[in-house]
């Protein structure tokens, strides 16, 4: 049986197993920089496999696996831990038995994964040459990214790896299936942050106040035209406004309105240039309907 096979024999072995440890952690979501219980539990495993990790990015874990002929090659292999702010509302038995957490984006699957690319790994190493690198990563869903934190902490460092092998999981594909393409994949997320501001009114007299609820609403649809009409249509990007907030009754207009939302960009010149364009049309909007931004904030992972 060669390498390949044995892994291919292992991996249909330990399938139970894994599958296990993937509904253990979709019951026991955590949230970004909370992983306290995910890390103690991915610890506990890896320990179990004869792999020592160290903690990083306080709540994240670094683990070295040796083949033959160490120094030759480095590769590292990452996978995400943290949840969403999401109630799941399947019925399963695995289902989420935290109140408002719920692993919505797989990275559940992703620390299974890599969990169970570990064990294999750490059984044959002494069939393949070259070191392999284990990133678990906290904080994926949260600016700033734990990605950032791990690497001021030495996560690729030490050694360091020559490339990084992650992957997401693609519900619209067949089980079975993987996708890859060359070139940029995943896109930046940049977080928005955005304040309407007015003096008070009473709904019955909206003309004597600038009507907040009014302006966010022209801006949550004017500013699809940020991408509509300003990038290439063939260079993928994405802006969503993803939260209103403002207003606590049916007869008074707010004195302040509040949107968040995230722009995903997969090129850095368009990315900076919208930038400037949000920011300039969100003041322009709002000025000419008699309101003010007192804060706009495009909040981006900072670079270490």
């Amino acid at each position: 049986m060669n390498l390949k096979e044995e892994i291919a024999a292992r991996a249909k072995s330990y399938k139970n197993e894994f599958i296990e440890i993937r509904r253990y952690l979709h019951a026991h979501p955590e949230l970004s920089y909370q992983e306290k219980e995910t890390c103690a539990y991915v610890e506990k495993k890896l320990e179990a496999m004869g792999i020592n990790p160290v903690h990083m990015g306080d709540t994240g874990l670094v683990a070295i696996i040796e083949g033959k002929n160490p120094s030759k090659r480095v590769i590292a292999l990452r996978a995400d831990m943290d949840a969403l702010p999401i109630q799941e509302e399947n019925e399963i038995p695995y289902k989420s038995t935290r109140p408002g957490i719920m692993h919505a984006c797989g990275h559940d699957a992703h620390t299974a994964v890599l969990l169970g690319a570990s064990k294999i790994l750490q059984e044959t190493r002494e069939h393949w040459e070259g070191t392999v690198k284990l990133i678990f990563q906290p904080g994926e869903e949260k600016n700033p990214g734990g990605a950032t934190l791990m690497i001021r902490d030495g996560a690729l460092k030490n050694p360091s790896p020559e490339g990084i092998v992650a992957l997401h999981v693609h519900p619209s594909l067949e089980v079975g299936r993987v996708s890859f393409r060359k070139g940029t994949v995943m896109a930046s997320a940049d977080e928005l942050y955005i304040s309407i501001k007015s003096k008070g009114g009473h709904a019955a007299a909206p003309q004597l106040t600038a009507d907040t609820i009014l302006v966010a609403s022209h801006l949550v649809v004017s500013l699809q035209q940020i991408i509509s009409r300003n990038n290439h249509p063939l260079n993928p990007s994405v802006l969503s406004i993803t939260s209103f907030q403002g207003g606590h009754t049916t007869n008074v207009i707010p004195s302040e309105v509040k949107l968040m939302g995230t722009l995903r960009c997969l090129d850095e010149a368009w990315r900076h240039k919208a930038h400037e364009l949000i920011t300039r049309h969100v003041h322009h909007i709002a000025e000419a309907m008699g309101a003010e931004v007192p804060y706009i904030l495009i909040k981006v992972i900072p670079q270490y």
